[in-house]
C-alpha cells in the first residue's frame, strides 16, 4: 500500500496539504464538502499537487514539512520549479554554503 501528501487550490487562491492511502476517494470526500473543516467552506477545490510515499509516517512527515511552507514555496513545488524551491528553501536566517558561520 501507498500513501499520497496531495495539495488543493481552494476557492478563494488558498492552499490545502493533507494525504491519505485512496487519493481518489479523498478528493470527492472534499469536493463534496465531507470532511468538514477548512475545505468545506472554501469550495470548489482542484487537486493541483501530489505525490506518493511508501509508508504513512513518510507521507505525514512531507504533509507536515509543506505545511509549514510559504505560499510562493508550495506554488514553485506545484509548478515543479525546483530552482526556485531551492533558492526559496534558503531562508534569511540560513547562511549559504560559502558564508555559514565557522567555529574557531
Amino acid at each position: 500500500m501507498s500513501f499520497c501528501v496531495y495539495m488543493l487550490h481552494c476557492f478563494g487562491g488558498t492552499y490545502y496539504v493533507g494525504q491519505t492511502d485512496d487519493l481518489d476517494t479523498r478528493i470527492a470526500q472534499h469536493q463534496g464538502g465531507l470532511l468538514g473543516g477548512y475545505t468545506a467552506t472554501r469550495l470548489p477545490v482542484k487537486l493541483v499537487w501530489a505525490e506518493y510515499y511508501a509508508t504513512r509516517h513518510e507521507a505525514r512527515a512531507m504533509e507536515l514539512r509543506i505545511k509549514g511552507w510559504s505560499r510562493a514555496k508550495k506554488m514553485a513545488l506545484i509548478r515543479g520549479d525546483w530552482d526556485a524551491l531551492s533558492a526559496l528553501s534558503k531562508g534569511k536566517n540560513s547562511p549559504s554554503t560559502s558564508s555559514g558561520k565557522r567555529e574557531i
